[in-house]
């Protein structure tokens, strides 16, 4: 009894390799060529006999199947065209009226994606960048992008909730009366008495006080107001509340579904080392809808930036395998050094911000040009710190020798850690002189609970902080640009001493650039509870810095000398920004449920915490609701929507085990193909010399 012999498919193919590695060369050839001969049998088959008409049949399943999409060879790709041109289906009218309008839907469809995508924020001006400058500098203008529109709808949450109501409600709604603190507490008038000289308006939009300080702008402005009517009710304070919450979830989720992206890119071009990065580049990067010579050079210009960094990472890759113990013993004692030299300089930051926040908070009653001085004093230094210590910790890492993308991470670590410990630290004092060092029954706090002599309204004093910090940074990125990177761009082209060339044009440096953003970010998160407009300030500021930026882009920089891999870095960002995301959260949980808001100001004046308008606004509603939100609150309900969030989980992470497992397949599909052919070469080069060879023979002969 005959039998076929054994066709060994892919599966056999990829054990063989778990098991004894990689084979030889002739083993690569014949199991390649049982697999092709297996997969070509597996090749999707086109019915012939159907129409287009028995396709859009019902039940046939949907609309008929593009031609484009179908898995099939090129040459029978156009055989299906020209068979389904000559057959002429009889269709009824009722099934040609069903299919023109699938194909108006389909057109209207494209149309629509066609018209959003014209819409889209800056998506010439960000394809010219990447064109000129690479994909790591795209990156961060795609991430401010990003910042622009978060920041703008997480203002219209805030504006739809709390300003709009707290407008129209302002003088038709009542107070609540749940007095819980002495009177003399609640005395709270910022307004100046009096003739105000022209130069202090000035001075107070600076600085947020004066007419800034009793506006719409802080929270010390917002009343305890409560509408109610038989028909409609609205409570501002749990308003406010409840909007600040929804605002970090919001927030939260759109950083989540980012990162997914960015994660999802990083999987499929396998990271910094995927296997088959440079024919992926060279095979499929092009995009042949480029019909400009504009377009075209820009594309050329953006695969060029992506090769190389492949390069420049090979290199130092090929570098770091070369060295001996002794050298690399040495060079992870000078990492390890420069380590503990960088930590160094960061505390010492810290140490200058922490005394610069207590003289200017000691003296915050001056006035004039000094008292403004004195309310910038914790900003300016802030500044300093993080152009300082950035600046010395570059150099360090020059020292270290990581590969491109290694040393964006690095540099950006330390920068991070710089600039949210140095806020951690400002938020810090602010806290001690706040709550006397969390000391309330300390002789300043013991009336109030908090240092009312300082800080009558606390929270607008954290909005004010917060205010400065974003304004500050907007005037000082005016500043560079005006008084730093054009005088510096005309002197190196006007000026042709050697010092002037060696200074060169700047480089646009990505990694202090995005720090630059994630600061300012959760600045704004930090503040945006204490100083509800804060989001469209920040919004502002950002489209401001985007023209900034791309006009020193293309006029003060040059290309950078050593480019980074933009996927990882672009998911870095994002982690970065969580890191900010969540350091904003504490600091507004806290001063929720912890520090006793301020009595003569604000939605909460008349709470002990924050938080207390939970418990009493629940207890006005009705017996229905309470039952309702009791159950939602229970085991009832909490354990089966447990049980089924754990199912879900379980199948998504199924679900990427399995796209894990058809990821290395493919990756060892595609390094015995390469095989093959290195094989292949080398056989018709033998074949060739042999040939040579020969014919020289034959002609001494």
């Amino acid at each position: 009894m005959s039998s076929e012999p054994q066709r060994p498919g892919s599966i056999q193919v990829y054990d063989y390799i778990e098991e004894n590695g990689y084979p030889s060369d002739q083993q690569s050839l014949r199991l390649r060529q049982a697999s092709s001969r297996e997969s070509n049998q597996n090749y999707p088959q086109y019915d012939w006999s159907s129409t287009p008409a028995e396709e859009n049949e019902e039940g046939s399943g949907g609309p008929p199947r593009d031609l484009r999409a179908t898995p099939l060879p090129m040459t029978l790709k156009r055989a299906v065209r020209q068979v389904q041109q000559m057959q002429v289906p009889v269709v009824s009218s009722r099934q040609s009226w069903r299919r023109k309008n699938i194909k108006s839907l389909q057109k209207l469809r494209k149309k629509a994606r066609g018209s959003l995508y014209f819409f889209t924020l800056w998506r010439k001006s960000l394809q010219k960048i990447g064109g000129n400058f690479g994909g790591g500098v795209q990156s961060y203008f795609l991430f401010l992008r990003f910042l622009v529109v978060l920041n703008f709808v997480s203002f219209l949450l805030i504006a739809g909730f709390v300003i709009i109501p707290s407008i129209v409600f302002r003088s038709i709604g009542t107070n609540l009366v749940n007095s819980t603190g002495p009177d003399e507490c609640m005395v709270y008038d910022p307004n100046s008495q009096g003739l105000v000289l022209f130069y202090n308006y000035f001075l107070d939009l600076l600085s947020g006080t004066g007419f800034m300080e009793y506006s719409y702008l802080f929270y010390g402005y917002y009343n305890n107001t409560m509408v109610e009517d038989s028909n409609f009710s609205y409570n501002i304070p749990l308003a406010y509340l409840f909007t600040a919450v929804f605002y970090f979830v919001f927030c939260l989720i759109c950083i989540i579904a980012r990162m997914g992206t960015a994660a999802r890119v990083v999987v499929a071009t396998g990271g910094s080392a995927a296997v088959g990065n440079y024919s992926m580049i060279l095979f499929t990067g092009w995009d042949y809808g480029c019909q400009a010579d504009r377009a075209t050079k820009l594309k050329q210009k953006n695969i060029h930036y992506r090769l190389q960094v492949d390069l420049e990472e090979e290199i130092i890759k090929k570098r770091a395998a070369a060295l001996t113990l002794c050298q690399k013993i040495v060079l992870y004692s000078i990492r390890v050094f420069m380590v503990f030299v960088s930590l160094g300089l960061i505390i010492a930051a810290f140490y200058g911000i922490f005394l610069a926040t207590n003289f200017s908070q000691e003296r915050s009653g001056e006035q004039g040009i000094l008292g403004l001085l004195l309310e910038y004093l914790p900003s300016i230094v802030i500044t300093i710190a993080n152009f300082v210590v950035p600046l010395l910790c570059e150099q360090i890492a020059l020292m270290e020798r990581y590969t491109p993308s290694n040393t964006v991470i690095v540099a950006l670590l330390r920068a991070v850690f710089l600039r949210f410990m140095g806020l951690g630290v400002l938020l810090f004092t602010l806290w001690r002189q706040i709550t006397c060092d969390g000391d309330t029954e300390s002789e300043k706090c013991k009336l109030c609970q908090y240092d009312y002599n300082l800080y009558p309204c606390w929270e607008t004093r954290v909005g004010q902080e917060m205010y400065k910090l974003t304004l500050f940074d907007l005037l000082i990125n005016i500043a560079v640009l005006v008084l730093v990177e054009f005088p510096r761009r005309m002197v190196v082209d006007n000026w042709s001493s050697k010092l002037a060339q060696w200074f060169g044009r700047q480089e646009f440096v990505v990694p202090a650039n995005v720090l630059g953003l994630v600061y300012g970010q959760t600045v704004v998160w930090t503040g945006a509870f204490f100083c509800p407009l804060l989001p469209l300030i920040n919004t502002i500021k950002f489209i401001l810095l985007f023209y900034f930026k791309k006009t020193t882009l293309f006029y003060n920089c040059r290309p950078a000398l050593k480019t980074f891999r933009s996927t990882t870095s672009t998911f870095f960002f994002l982690v970065v920004l969580l890191f900010g995301w969540s350091l904003a959260t504490v600091v507004m949980v806290y001063s929720i449920a912890e520090i006793r808001p301020s009595l003569g100001c604000g939605p909460f004046r008349f709470f002990t915490k924050m938080r207390s308008i939970v418990p009493i606004s629940f207890s006005r509603l009705s017996k229905v609701t309470q039952d309702f939100l009791f159950f939602i609150g229970s085991q009832s309900f909490s354990i089966p929507l447990f049980a089924l969030s754990f199912v879900v989980m379980c199948y998504f992470v199924a679900l990427a085990s399995v796209y894990g497992k058809s990821v290395a397949l493919l990756r060892a599909q595609l390094k015995l193909e390469g095989r093959d052919k290195q094989f292949l070469v080398k056989q018709i080069g033998k074949l060739s010399r042999h040939q040579i060879l020969k014919h020289t023979a034959r002609a001494h002969e």
